[in-house]
């Protein structure tokens, strides 16, 4: 259990440049379509070198080879989990700071077991009291947003979080699952592998956002900053995550490593503050924020709670 939470919260380290990046750009007059799909480009340019470097020729070709075979499963998969769950944290980017963003974001950890029961998985009762003290602490840091801002300005950075805190879990889930029904493979087997799969997958759902969105054009400063966004966050965070998930053999553990995303909201906060010279949260924020991290560490304590492995064991 320590190694998963060890590689969660780096994980969580890594995932709140996401936060950062996307507002900096925003901030900037960078559209937010650019800011999702030059992540993804740059993330399959990466992934491939990284894999060639480690000289796994092999999980190049099962990529390849995985997606001829299960075409429909992966676009799926790609389409939920990396299309639409980061097409709405660029676009919420410009509605909100980082901090409240990522506050936001937790709503992943109240979807998480609603993903695990849809999926029919057994999710531990124990815990769940915590999730009211999770949701009320992102209501406050909200409530707080829509006093410095307007009510329809705060729901459009809302919403969107809320609807890619469903599709994270629900794509990494997929493969989670298909992992699990499969025949030994070099790429699903491998960090690097899993990612470029979803990645790739990913490409059709963005080549159709673009035409219907028609973006202008991009600028230099925001092609770099999504490679740092691919660098920190789509490389490095997500393999960290996706890594910790697929050791976890039990809906409890799968629910602890997705609790250590928490720590995001301390990061971004302090990036927030540091590199971007934010406001510092006002009473309600910061209250708010305090709730949020209590309940997600009670949540997290009681998940961790291992009940005997017969009666918690997920099939295979």
């Amino acid at each position: 259990m320590a190694r998963l939470l060890g590689l969660g919260l780096l994980a969580a380290l890594f995932f709140s440049s996401t936060f950062l990046f996307n507002r900096f750009m925003s901030l900037g007059g960078g559209h937010w379509f650019w800011s999702a799909s030059l992540r993804y480009a740059w993330m399959t340019l990466l992934l491939i070198l990284m894999l060639l470097l480690q000289r796994r020729l092999d999980v190049l070709r099962d990529v390849v080879q995985q997606l001829r075979r299960r075409p429909g499963f992966w676009l799926v998969a790609g389409t939920v989990g990396f299309g639409i769950f980061y097409a709405g944290v660029a676009f919420a980017a410009g509605f909100a700071p980082s901090w409240v963003l990522a506050t936001t974001w937790q709503l992943t950890i109240l979807m998480s077991p609603v993903v695990l029961a849809f999926f029919g998985r057994r999710v531990p009762m124990r815990g769940f009291f915590f999730t009211a003290l999770i949701f009320a602490g992102i209501v406050l840091v909200n409530l707080e947003q829509a006093q410095a801002v307007s009510l329809q300005t705060t729901l459009l950075g809302i919403i969107p979080m809320l609807i890619s805190a469903i599709a994270y879990p629900t794509g990494l889930q997929m493969v989670w699952e298909f992992q699990r029904r499969s025949p030994p493979s070099p790429a699903l087997e491998n960090s690097f592998g899993r990612v470029l799969l979803l990645t790739l997958a990913s490409a059709p759902f963005w080549l159709i956002l673009g035409f219907i969105v028609q973006p202008p054009p991009v600028s230099t400063g925001q092609v770099t900053s999504t490679l740092g966004v691919a660098i920190f966050s789509g490389v490095i965070a997500t393999t960290l995550f996706v890594a910790a998930r697929q050791l976890a053999h039990t809906p409890y553990q799968l629910a602890a490593v997705d609790a250590t995303q928490s720590g995001e909201v301390i990061f971004s906060l302090a990036g927030e503050l540091l590199l971007l010279n934010g406001a510092m949260p006002g009473n309600l924020g910061l209250a708010g924020i305090a709730i949020t991290l209590v309940g997600l560490v009670l949540y997290l304590l009681a998940q961790g709670r291992e009940a005997p492995p017969n009666a918690t064991r997920t099939p295979v």
